[in-house]
């Protein structure tokens, strides 16, 4: 229990101190780099096959699609253009890169996660071209080229490096549960540096406080809807891995298109959706460590 006590306080603290220094958002260009390195672990000991893809594969992507302009058409209802943007930016955001990280957290099925943050990131990815001028009113055909770039390193990247090093070093598949703290510990300083970056953002931006709390109120209800049809479409067999695919998202990404499309101003949007799908995070993490001190685990 007591490591799963500190794993939480471990994340309200970094997302506390991100939100109190933000002075810190300078060296948000460490956070790609550290989702990858997260990742090569991942891929070290994960490689993704037929059998790791399901039908409910399929649902999830269409619900993340379906979701990303629900918020749209909500936002516009409750905020107008500017909170309606926000909500799509956060909704249409794929699986994150760091959410194969948490289910081995949770001691989940990785290729589940795995399979859909890849069909998630590259499908929505190609798809983008055509929603962001849809929602944003303006051509972007510059952006499959700036996406595909990012995915194809982010991704791509770790998941070749992992295969080169298993092929030379086939003991490599040990290092993941070695490592374990280490790449919590990278987590730890991302989620730092993303609610530095957030801090940032808010404190940049001359916006009315009703404004923001709607930004924030529907990236909320969004996140739920997220966490909660995941965890149904998954069924009994994936039920955490679904819902994590669905709810944590690879905001950066979309921080990063919100930021060269629209403004900082909707990609609060994403920034906001940090904050929550962490903190449910921090609860998951509280909350299996209670149930493995029950079954008298370590």
């Amino acid at each position: 229990m007591k490591s799963g006590l500190s794993r939480t306080a471990a994340l309200l603290a970094a997302m506390l101190l991100g939100a109190l220094l933000p002075q810190a958002h300078v060296a948000s260009w460490a956070i790609r780099w550290l989702v990858m390195g997260m990742l090569f672990l991942v891929f070290l000991q994960t490689r993704l096959t037929r059998e790791a893809v399901h039908r409910s594969h399929a649902v999830l992507l269409l619900t993340n699609i379906a979701l990303g302009f629900a918020g749209w058409y909500a936002g516009g209802l409750v905020g107008g253009r500017d909170v309606a943007l926000a909500a799509f930016f956060a909704g249409i955001t794929p699986t994150a890169t760091a959410a194969p990280v948490v289910i081995s957290f949770l001691r989940g099925k990785v290729d589940y996660v795995v399979a859909a943050f890849l069909l998630t990131n590259v499908i929505i990815a190609a798809l983008l071209p055509v929603f962001l001028p849809i929602v944003l009113g303006q051509a972007t055909p510059e952006v499959f080229g700036n996406v595909l770039g990012s995915v194809g390193l982010v991704v791509f990247g770790p998941m070749l490096a992992g295969w080169i090093v298993r092929r030379v070093h086939p003991r490599a598949t040990e290092w993941p549960a070695k490592l374990r703290t280490f790449s919590f510990g990278m987590w730890v300083l991302a989620l730092f540096l993303i609610c530095a970056n957030a801090s940032a953002f808010i404190r940049s931006v001359d916006t009315p406080l009703h404004v923001l709390l709607r930004i924030a109120g529907i990236t909320l209800a969004i996140c739920a809807a997220n966490f909660g049809l995941g965890y149904l479409i998954g069924g009994r067999a994936f039920r955490r891995e679904a819902s994590q695919a669905l709810g944590q998202k690879n905001t950066t990404f979309t921080i990063y298109l919100a930021l060269a499309y629209a403004s900082p101003l909707i990609a609060l949007g994403p920034t906001c959706y940090v904050v929550w799908h962490n903190v449910w995070n921090s609860w998951q993490l509280h909350r299996v460590s209670r149930q493995r001190q029950a079954q008298g685990e370590t």
